[in-house]
């Protein structure tokens, strides 16, 4: 396996671990979305284009999605605090 795939194979495991655990803490979600940057950016290297994009697009979904999650959190007084 060559390094560009071990690469594309750690950004996809990386990010399936963060997408299972999002529940447990917005900061999953941010690690979600930068699962979903490094997608895109083997995307990218490897050449298939609109896996790239479309990588890129999740990348901006998730980043607003860890941010209402954030301030969701501070109306409720939980914290920002990652949780174990």
């Amino acid at each position: 396996m060559d390094p560009l795939s071990l690469f594309g194979l750690f950004a996809i495991l990386f990010m399936l671990l963060c997408y299972l655990m999002e529940e447990r803490s917005p900061w999953w979600t941010l690690g979600f979305a930068f699962g979903c940057l490094l997608s895109s950016t083997y995307g990218f290297l490897q050449g298939a284009w609109p896996f790239g994009w479309v990588e890129l697009l999740w990348t901006g979904i998730a980043v607003r999605r860890w941010w209402l999650a954030l301030a969701k959190r501070r109306r409720e007084g939980r914290g920002t605090e990652p949780v174990a």
